[in-house]
């Protein structure tokens, strides 16, 4: 599994904030939500960490919503049912990098203001919002969604899990992966 971050963030805090191994981490999170989708793949996942200008643009370029989010998911394939891997090697054989054979999931954005943000507001630490924006991305990454009641319930749990098992709890002092 290969999880790439690009960290254009300038923000004088980041290091402050992101005392914890946010490389480690954010290749937990991955690992464990795919692990529990039963992905039969490696995987690569390509994370940006940027600020809420790029995001408010990014947004605006690609959803037409001209404001910042936390976080935005760019899926690189289609899912016919949510967690269903079976038809990428028949159907979509771009689905795979050529060179390493990954299965090439797709691109998170994250807003760091924003991670600190609801961090504060919701009384977990830094890591936990940066380890559930990822986990809830990647549940979009293969095929989720939260559109509806019984769809938001079923991330909902699935995102639960993934930090629960990782020890990452809603706590402002977990240390533990």
């Amino acid at each position: 599994m290969t999880v790439y971050i690009e960290n254009e963030y300038t923000g004088p805090d980041f290091e402050e904030m992101f005392s914890f191994d946010f490389q480690e981490t954010a290749e937990a999170v991955v690992l464990k939500a795919l692990d529990l989708e039963d992905c039969p793949y490696e995987a690569e996942v390509n994370i940006l960490l940027t600020g809420s200008e790029e995001m408010q643009a990014i947004n605006r370029e690609n959803r037409g919503i001209d404001r910042v989010t936390d976080v935005l998911s760019f899926p690189m394939n289609d899912f016919e049912e949510p967690g269903n891997f079976d038809h990428l090697e028949e159907d979509v054989p771009d689905a795979f990098d050529p060179d390493s054979g990954e299965l090439l999931l797709g691109d998170i954005v994250l807003c760091i203001p924003k991670i600190r943000e609801q961090a504060e507001a919701y009384g977990h630490s830094i890591r936990r919002e940066y380890a559930f924006l990822i986990a809830h991305s990647v549940l979009h990454l293969v095929g989720y969604d939260h559109m509806t009641p019984d769809e938001e319930r079923v991330m909902i749990e699935k995102q639960e899990t993934v930090l629960s098992e990782l020890g990452i709890k809603r706590e402002k002092s977990e240390e533990s992966i």
